[in-house]
């Protein structure tokens, strides 16, 4: 029974560690990220949202597959245009006002202005438009699989809301398997205790009786 007792704790105290990790690690830091991108997109709606000179991007097409796929987020790093070479992969705006994730397959002048030709990987053919300096919104670093449609599910009021509940809950359940893990052990030292007085009264009572029944057989 004292087994049993022992594993429920360990589990207990597995479960209330593991959600506190989630909810730390992971949950908090992307829905502070997701506010503040939402916060920035709604003061400055000209510009994309940057965190820290990074902008991060959900892919919606699997133009870019095998390399990147639909439903990835992709982190991109504000650069200097004039910086960027063949092969680099670039986040721009196109004529749609959409941003693009594609890669610099060629250079070129036109009338002293620098121009980017881009193609997607798994496209048969280039883009139809040039990319200048000024679409260009960063270089592709590197993609987090999948988890751009929840960071996209994250963008809404709902899902925010239900999200802090979430984590509030997370919070609530750990604190109270916490407490009733301190209560179980303070209940369990005080048993201790009590049983430790009890075995010293005993002893004390014992011993008098003992002592007691020496002094009648010396009389």
């Amino acid at each position: 029974m004292e087994e049993k007792k022992t594993e429920k704790k360990k589990w207990y105290k597995s479960v209330s560690n593991w959600l506190i990790i989630v909810a730390s690690v992971i949950l908090i830091p992307i829905l502070v990220i997701n506010i503040w991108i939402m916060i920035q997109a709604k003061t400055n709606k000209d510009e994309i949202p940057s965190v820290f000179g990074y902008k991060p991007f959900i892919v919606l097409s699997g133009s870019m597959e095998q390399e990147i796929y639909q439903g990835d987020l992709v982190l991109t790093k504000i650069v200097d245009p004039a910086t960027l070479k063949v092969n680099d992969i670039i986040a721009f705006r196109d004529q749609e006002d959409t941003v693009t994730t594609h890669r610099i397959i060629d250079i070129i002048t036109n009338e002293g202005e620098t121009y980017f030709i881009t193609k997607g990987d798994n496209n048969n053919s280039q883009d139809s438009n040039l990319v200048s300096f000024d679409d260009v919104e960063g270089i592709y670093l590197f993609r987090i699989p999948g988890i751009g449609t929840f960071m996209n599910s994250l963008s809404k009021p709902t899902t925010i809301i239900i999200v802090l509940l979430g984590i509030t809950l997370i919070f609530v359940i750990s604190f109270v398997l916490s407490t009733k893990k301190q209560r179980d052990l303070e209940r369990k030292e005080y048993l201790e205790y009590k049983k430790m007085l009890e075995e010293q009264k005993k002893s004390k009572e014992e011993k008098s009786s003992t002592k007691a029944n020496k002094s009648k057989k010396t009389k």
